[in-house]
């Protein structure tokens, strides 16, 4: 079963101010995610207060997701340096 991806509004915003270079790797994760079985198998859990989301790392960004299993989607919260990811308010 194939995987959907989402971007919230705010994600998709972060991810058009990136270069195109850095737009090109994140879409080529995402279609590879989107033919995973789980995408829990290439992610990690996130821990604390953020211990229902998921990090996926490509290069130096990150995207912080949730991952709805019965509708089969990932949607994408964040998008952004690895330095910044994490200080910025959910």
């Amino acid at each position: 079963m194939a995987w959907t991806i989402k971007f919230d509004k705010k994600a998709e915003k972060e991810f058009k101010s990136l270069d195109k270079i850095i737009q090109k790797s994140i879409d080529k994760f995402l279609m590879r995610l989107t033919k995973s079985s789980n995408p829990r198998h290439v992610g990690h859990a996130l821990k604390g207060k953020l211990q229902s989301l998921w990090r996926y790392r490509i290069g130096d960004h990150r995207l912080i997701c949730n991952i709805e299993d019965k509708i089969v989607t990932v949607v994408v919260l964040r998008i952004s340096h690895r330095r910044h990811v994490y200080k910025k308010e959910m």
